[in-house]
């Protein structure tokens, strides 16, 4: 979908659902112990920093109406260098990260605009998500309160015993990867996390949140280009691409 195509999309959104104003929190507050020495939210890709990858695409995406970066301290000015650097004018706020995925998501969420009535929960390592690919989602969240970036499981799962035995082969039928962007209604977000907090409930991402509240989550495919920076392995995989998208 070109800039314009979706730039009216937008267009046509905000005229007949004026509830649609969408925050985006973007999570940039982890460790990165995988990465070993590398920072990966720093490290350039095209000469462009992965955080800078992913703030540009929210900012590119008309449905995204402010940004919210969570992150470490020590991280603050590189965050502002990229702000000015790449103009992301939709960057709001810059927030230190907590302990954990869900107290970042909570430190953002307290930034978020009065006006914010869907929130996207964005990976910021997650750096090749596309602004289609975002309004896709959020489309989707809109009418069902819910909804999660994905992709259908194609390989072969297993199931093994702590031993590395195989216990048994999954069956793949509509098995998903999950994926960022999250985007929830506002109020349903903000439930989910008093929920899990009163509950000790940890999810390992933010629609397990909405799912422990009791509240289906839909899933969208955005493809399996739509990775992750994780480990060192993912970056020239994640360059590959880039470089396949500039020559397409």
């Amino acid at each position: 979908m070109k800039q314009q195509d979706l730039q009216n999309v937008a267009d046509t959104i905000a005229d007949y659902l004026p509830e649609s104003y969408t925050s985006a929190i973007i999570l940039a507050a982890g460790s990165s112990t995988r990465m070993g020495e590398i920072n990966k939210q720093l490290y350039q890709l095209n000469g462009i920093p992965v955080l800078a990858h992913t703030m540009i695409a929210y900012q590119k995406c008309p449905l995204i109406r402010e940004i919210v970066v969570v992150t470490k301290k020590e991280d603050f000015n590189a965050v502002i260098e990229m702000r000015d650097r790449f103009e992301i004018t939709k960057l709001k706020h810059i927030v230190t990260g907590g302990k954990t995925r869900q107290e970042s998501a909570k430190r953002g969420m307290s930034k978020l605009s009065a006006d914010a009535k869907y929130v996207a929960i964005v990976d910021g390592a997650r750096c090749l998500t596309t602004p289609a690919q975002i309004a896709k989602v959020c489309l989707m969240a809109y009418h069902y309160k819910a909804a999660c970036a994905g992709h259908l499981v194609d390989d072969t799962m297993k199931r093994a015993t702590v031993y590395g035995s195989v216990r048994e082969t999954v069956d793949r039928t509509n098995l998903w990867q999950a994926q960022t962007p999250q985007v929830f209604n506002a109020s349903l977000y903000r439930a989910a996390l008093v929920k899990a907090e009163t509950d000790k409930f940890t999810g390992t991402d933010d629609a397990s949140l909405i799912e422990h509240l009791g509240y289906r989550v839909r899933l969208v495919e955005c493809g399996r280009a739509n990775i992750k920076i994780t480990t060192p392995m993912d970056l020239p995989m994640a360059q590959a691409i880039l470089d396949y998208r500039n020559r397409e």
